[in-house]
């Protein structure tokens, strides 16, 4: 079964546009995950700053288009993995493993497969 891993930190902690220092420790121990992940990893990637975010809401039928991400929050959503794993049990020890720079979370969600 595939499990999105989606990965929620301050993104302020990069610095503007995600160049700071902490984007060389955390790339860096991104790699070696990536590695440890193995033939388990089926794709993912880091995110770019929600500055450069699009939303679209929907309301009564009309679309509008607005800057930025849809809501405001401590933590960002700034990379995601997708992976294969037998069940959630090993998803969530997969998802212990995941680096983050201080604090953050991992959300573990199932994905849906054809319809």
């Amino acid at each position: 079964m595939q499990y999105a891993l989606l990965i929620y930190e301050d993104e302020t902690l990069y610095g503007p546009g995600k160049k700071g220092p902490g984007i060389q420790e955390i790339v860096s121990r991104h790699t070696a995950f990536n590695r440890e992940l193995g033939a388990k990893r089926v794709g993912g990637s880091g995110l770019a700053a929600t500055s450069s975010a699009t939303t679209i809401r929907t309301k009564g039928g009309q679309h509008s288009v607005h800057d930025g991400p849809f809501a405001e929050a401590k933590e960002q959503l700034g990379g995601f993995y997708l992976i294969e794993a037998k069940d959630l049990d090993e998803a969530i020890a997969i998802a212990k493993r995941v680096p983050v720079l201080q604090d953050g979370s991992i959300e573990i969600r199932p994905v849906l497969g054809p319809g």
